[in-house]
């Protein structure tokens, strides 16, 4: 019998990082402030998990400026959507062992 587990994503295993990935799918992009009130998370504690899933080339950044202040906005990369995807598959297919 195949253990499924193995076929989660350890990236996507913190609650934090999960909830970024969830609201970046369904959104072209989003502005850090956005992601903030969202995920209701600190500054440091949303910038850190932005990096992890940044290095692992699963979001892209762009920053512009919107009149004179700075946004940073995050979407998520081919590769992001595809490990994303494929971990929500294992995901389900643990479930489904249950039922």
């Amino acid at each position: 019998m195949k253990n499924y587990i193995e076929d989660l994503n350890k990236a996507f295993e913190s609650r934090m990082r999960l909830g970024i990935m969830s609201i970046l799918m369904v959104n072209d992009f989003v502005d850090f402030t956005a992601l903030k009130e969202q995920l209701h998370v600190t500054d440091g504690n949303l910038a850190s998990h932005l990096n992890a899933l940044e290095k692992l080339q699963f979001i892209t950044v762009k920053k512009q400026f919107i009149g004179k202040k700075p946004n940073t906005s995050y979407a998520t990369t081919s590769a992001g959507k595809k490990a994303f995807s494929e971990h929500l598959d294992a995901l389900e297919r643990l479930i489904n062992l249950s039922s």
